[in-house]
């Protein structure tokens, strides 16, 4: 580039041609795929912060023992074989 020279590129259309504000097929998907993304991401944002909020609501009362019949705690490994 010399020094004379004035850089005129712009992002905007020539006068005589009009711009075309309809979005193609692509870019309607890309939005709308974008869009999901954002409302997935605002779940998981609102589904961490109830979990750091109450962090035992969450995790269930009983333990894995509670449903086995005729064993005690701590048997379990031994009922498999």
């Amino acid at each position: 580039m010399m020094d004379g020279e004035i850089f005129t590129a712009t992002l905007a259309p020539s006068g005589n041609v009009t711009p075309n504000s309809s979005m193609t097929l692509e870019q309607k998907t890309t939005f709308a795929f974008v869009i999901l993304l954002f409302i997935f991401l605002g779940i998981l944002i609102v589904r961490c912060f109830r979990i750091l909020l109450d962090p035992y609501q969450s995790m269930p009362t009983s333990t894995w023992a509670d449903g086995l019949d005729g064993l005690e705690k701590g048997q379990f490994d031994y009922a498999l074989a």
